[in-house]
């Protein structure tokens, strides 16, 4: 295992943000109003684009999509979005200790938009941010975190990625990077198989910290 990477990925929701709650009514109650045969999709959906969330999950009422992409936007734009706790000290000494740093999520550019209005310190944490529109494929396809990779030209193996999602672990993992799983949206024993670490949050850990665990 390497000391030095070259950049650090992180997800957005349940990894930047400790949002993923606020996520789960929300999806929760559409998944109850248009597939109530299926308790729990909205646990399963996590990671996912809302391109695969209606090809998968919600095929049979395209009728629908427009109301509850706006209702989506709508909640994103009144949506809290505090840090995971001790986020902002990690990644900020990622970069003193020379890495870049990327966000890579599934969400789309308008949901982005909202987060950049109440959280403007996000460009000064991070060289480059990547979203839904950037990929060809969707997590769990690695697509994202490889191209997260390219965008510094760096291999994938010589990549942190820090996920919470089972499909945003699973394309960790695909991609080839080191995974860092993070138990904010599920328990550590169930995510532990797809990661190298699991951490709770980011308190009391730095760089250094992190990988002499690795």
């Amino acid at each position: 295992m390497t000391n030095k990477f070259a950049a650090a990925l992180f997800d957005l929701d349940g990894v930047v943000f400790d949002t993923e709650p606020q996520y789960t009514v929300y999806w929760g109650g559409v998944m109850r109003k248009f597939r109530p045969d299926t308790p729990g999709l909205e646990y399963t959906i996590k990671g996912s684009t809302l391109t695969r969330i209606f090809e998968d999950f919600l095929p049979d009422v395209p009728e629908e999509y427009d109301n509850i992409i706006k209702g989506l936007d709508e909640f994103e734009r009144n949506m809290d979005y505090p840090f995971v706790e001790g986020f902002e000290e990690f990644v900020r000494d990622c970069r003193k200790n020379g890495l870049k740093t990327a966000i890579v999520t599934s969400s789309n550019k308008p949901k982005m938009e909202s987060v950049l209005k109440k959280r403007p310190e996000i460009k000064e944490l991070f060289d480059a941010i990547l979203m839904s529109e950037d990929f060809e494929f969707s997590k769990p396809h690695p697509d994202c975190y490889i191209k997260g990779a390219e965008r510094f030209g760096a291999k994938p193996e010589d990549c942190l990625v820090f996920e919470d999602s089972f499909n945003g672990l699973k394309s960790g993992c695909a991609s080839g990077g080191v995974v860092v799983g993070l138990s904010t949206s599920n328990p550590e024993d169930a995510i532990s198989e797809y990661c190298d670490i699991v951490i709770p949050d980011y308190k009391g850990i730095d760089y250094n910290t992190l990988i002499s665990r690795l």
